[in-house]
């Protein structure tokens, strides 16, 4: 295995032991998913070509959804995407009463990252970088830095990239947006381009105060934040970006919302989502949304209770139990295998024992008694999730580390469920994996 820089080791370990999704390093811990991983990256490949995605991601609690969400996140920074995503929450829906709709936009905008600024807040970088590469062209065709009218060709060309988008809803006041971050960038008037970016996350409060400071008349708002999302794939496009990748994930707080008549309008917000990504309607952007099988497929209360979304999404005659199909909106994780498994706590131990300088603790025989161990759990055929067996498995290379004089063996043997008789067979996860 190749070596693990520290920081990117220890990050590892503490998100891992703590039942989070890192930011980085995972890479060094992605088992299995070899099909969904695929077929993810083959609607990068998609949207990077014009195209535009939308897809759901269904499993478990501790199933891997977020690992899933995240893996695709880092690959698509790798390929030359620009990223958002958010967490959903009590505080962050679709659309809201009180402005979660409004708080996922500026969610999304913190987030926003892209490989050179990975852990959120790339937009003044967005931006800077690519008022940069239009004066670079400017010098390029000749035009002098020095020249008098210079500043007034750079924001020329800002308007004439930006105004290809001013046929999108609030396009002619975003252009007019990034045109003022320009002139506060150019005069050195920081409170001109903090508006700027301030109107661009969504965190103006009224449009009395945008229009003070700014002369813009329109603001974010709960009810269109979507409609600047459009904007944002299309300027980061024209910026240089392959594509933009909008991921929202624990759909389950939408499930969550006691009010019908509250789900119905996020439901049909996502619908309103979409139908712009399956008709064409955009281009360069795709949306991944993560939830547990039940807030999707339940008809009561979850995204199938909305029947325009329900038979949209719903798996057709021809689909068996058993028989993936990623070529269709929702993936659905099946379990981790046995073998898959085994690799993964061999890497855990690797990482572990290169992150403390000592040697890997625990032996193939010492792996397998210990998922035998896990599998032993009344239930944990179809319940145990990776996110379970992780966090023992730490925890156990962290005992054994802090008491020298304890075998790791020892500890599992312990643990083993009750001896069967010899005439009997194997265990069945012992039998599995020889």
């Amino acid at each position: 295995m190749a070596k693990i820089p520290k920081r990117i080791a220890s990050v590892l370990m503490n998100s891992l032991k703590g039942g989070v999704v890192p930011r980085i390093g995972l890479e060094y811990v992605t088992v299995g998913r070899k099909a969904e991983i695929d077929a993810l990256l083959d609607d990068v490949d998609m949207i990077a070509e014009g195209g535009a995605s939308f897809r759901f991601i269904a499993g478990r609690y501790g199933s891997g959804k977020s690992f899933l969400l995240q893996t695709i996140r880092n690959y698509a920074m790798e390929r030359g995407f620009a990223v958002m995503d958010a967490d959903l929450s009590p505080e962050r829906r679709l659309v809201g009463s009180k402005g979660q709709g409004l708080a996922t936009y500026r969610e999304l905008m913190k987030n926003l990252s892209v490989r050179t600024k990975p852990d959120g807040g790339a937009l003044p970088l967005i931006l800077e970088r690519w008022i940069t590469s239009i004066k670079a062209g400017l010098m390029q065709n000749g035009v002098s830095p020095d020249a008098p009218d210079f500043d007034a060709k750079v924001e020329q060309q800002i308007y004439a990239v930006i105004g290809q988008m001013e046929e999108l809803v609030h396009g002619f006041d975003f252009a007019k947006v990034i045109a003022l971050y320009w002139r506060g960038v150019q005069q050195g008037a920081d409170e001109l381009r903090s508006g700027a970016l301030k109107w661009l996350r969504g965190e103006y409060q009224t449009k009395t105060e945008a229009k003070a400071e700014l002369g813009v008349n329109v603001i974010v708002s709960d009810d269109d934040w979507y409609d600047y999302v459009k904007l944002f794939s299309a300027f980061l496009t024209a910026a240089g970006y392959k594509g933009t990748l909008l991921m929202i994930d624990e759909l389950v707080n939408i499930y969550r919302v006691t009010n019908r008549v509250t789900r119905q309008y996020n439901y049909e917000k996502m619908l309103t989502m979409y139908n712009d990504m399956m008709q064409g309607r955009v281009s360069h952007l795709g949306i991944i949304m993560c939830g547990t099988v039940q807030c999707i497929e339940d008809t009561r209360r979850g995204v199938f209770s909305y029947d325009a979304l329900r038979s949209r999404l719903e798996k057709g005659r021809f689909a068996e139990d058993g028989m993936s199909n990623m070529l269709a909106p929702i993936i659905s994780l099946n379990p981790l295998s046995q073998e898959e498994l085994l690799i993964l706590v061999e890497k855990l131990d690797d990482i572990h024992a290169g992150l403390y300088g000592t040697e890997p603790t625990l032996t193939t025989d010492d792996d397998i008694k210990f998922l035998e161990v896990e599998f032993s759990r009344v239930g944990a055929g179809t319940n145990i999730t990776p996110r379970e067996i992780i966090r023992d498995y730490i925890e156990l290379l962290d005992i054994v580390m802090q008491n020298p004089g304890v075998k790791a063996g020892e500890i599992i043997e312990n643990r083993l469920p009750q001896s069967k008789p010899a005439e009997e067979e194997e265990s069945e996860f012992a039998e599995f994996i020889f």
